[in-house]
């Protein structure tokens, strides 16, 4: 089914218009993980992850933004998983697999040969699984050569049952033998640890594993032309850069945080190198604006080692969105990953929820500027009543892809700006 013929009367837009919506067959829940490939062939695939099962990853032909089409759908090991995020790099699909329970597999990384993308062939797999390990939830691949993990671990056992998740460096160059090569954690998570046990922001039941009061990590970005550092989204533990110079060993540069007084789960640090400045967003994830403000901060970083807020990105006013449906905030940046991608130091594009895909011009860092939204209704079958996105992705052509959270799938836009 394709929504391209939803009431535009429900949308709100400025300066961006939407081109196609796939559904993605009735499995429009999307995950945190889109990547685009352009074939040797010149065809151009959206790799999806999506938010849970029973679907494992979807490739999409979006050579024609008007009219794209789902080429592959592959289905998840078993249904007490999901596999939230994903990365491509030349023909190379990394896929990250995360259980419900501690303990179950698989729960690691899974490598796909996809060169063919109709016919996606896993080439290695590297298993995280142990007795306090979900596996990982989030991944980062860019080089051919590392990927970046948010992971448990069957040797690394936490303080708390939330802090679960650490930062860890897969060497993949050998797909059929994957190996980690380096990691860190948030000293005082781990058992046996010399440092204290942070102090939880804003303690939750011991019950739920999954959700806030963590100090784990979930986004890992590092550059190829930055090799040596890594910027960590670390949730309440908030953002990091390491130098990871020697993998084996990575140490902490710097350490930035707003919780507390803010409400906590920083997700992604986004470095714009040339400037001097991070882009940090604090992941919403309650209904209805329970967790309000979640902030997109922009962080001076011109002295590393002495990080200071200078502003955040402006979004609509709580009253009006905190109850439309579902979560309201900050969440997914587009990253300005290596390959076909949207690049620039000046031009942020995020994913808010029920706020839609925001862009802003960041030229005065110190007073940045909404140019461009779109905010489409809510989507049939969902959860809530309000859109939620999910995930960005810019193409180096400046088309915008997104994903709702729970059931509109691709949305494709291009921008005016």
């Amino acid at each position: 089914m394709r929504g391209i013929e939803m009431k535009m009367s429900e949308t709100l837009s400025k300066n961006m218009k939407l081109l196609d919506q796939n559904t993605l067959g009735g499995f429009g829940g999307v995950g945190e993980g889109m990547a685009l490939q352009v074939t040797s062939k010149g065809k151009r695939i959206l790799w999806i992850a999506h938010e849970g099962p029973p679907k494992n990853f979807s490739g999409v032909d979006v050579t024609d933004p008007k009219n794209t089409k789902v080429i592959c759908q592959t289905e998840l090991p078993h249904q007490n998983m999901r596999s939230n995020s994903l990365e491509v790099t030349g023909d190379i699909l990394a896929v990250a697999y995360q259980v419900y329970e501690l303990g179950l597999e698989p729960a690691g990384v899974e490598l796909f040969d996809v060169s063919d993308p109709e016919n996606p062939k896993s080439i290695g797999f590297h298993s995280t699984a142990g007795p306090n390990s979900r596996g990982v939830h989030c991944l980062w691949f860019v080089d051919g050569e590392y990927v970046h993990i948010a992971s448990g671990a069957p040797d690394f056992t936490p303080r708390h049952p939330r802090d679960d998740q650490i930062y860890q460096i897969i060497d993949v160059r050998n797909p059929s033998k994957m190996e980690e090569v380096g990691r860190w954690w948030y000293p005082g998570t781990m058992e046996g640890d010399d440092a204290p046990p942070p102090k939880r922001i804003i303690p939750e039941p011991m019950d739920q594993l999954r959700g806030g009061d963590a100090f784990r990590l979930h986004n890992a970005n590092i550059y190829p032309d930055h090799p040596d550092r890594a910027y960590l989204g670390y949730i309440d533990g908030g953002a990091f850069i390491l130098d990871i110079s020697d993998k084996s060993k990575p140490e902490i540069v710097s350490h930035w945080s707003p919780h507390n007084p803010y409400p906590g789960f920083t997700h992604t640090v986004l470095p714009l190198f040339d400037r001097g400045l991070l882009i940090v967003s604090d992941e919403c994830i309650k209904d209805d604006g329970e967790d309000w403000p979640k902030l997109t901060w922009v962080i001076d970083a011109r002295n590393e080692k002495n990080l200071v807020p200078i502003s955040t990105l402006p979004l609509p006013p709580v009253e009006e969105f905190g109850h439309r449906g579902g979560r309201f905030g900050s969440h997914n940046l587009h990253e300005n990953r290596p390959g076909p991608s949207f690049q620039s130091e000046e031009i942020i594009i995020g994913a808010f929820f029920n706020a839609g895909i925001r862009v802003y011009n960041l030229k005065n860092p110190y007073q940045p500027e909404l140019i461009a939204y779109f905010v489409p209704p809510g989507p049939e079958n969902s959860r809530v009543p309000a859109i939620q996105m999910n995930e960005v992705y810019v193409d180096e052509n400046g088309i915008v892809y997104a994903g709702d959270r729970w059931a509109g799938g691709l949305y494709v836009m291009e921008m005016d700006i």
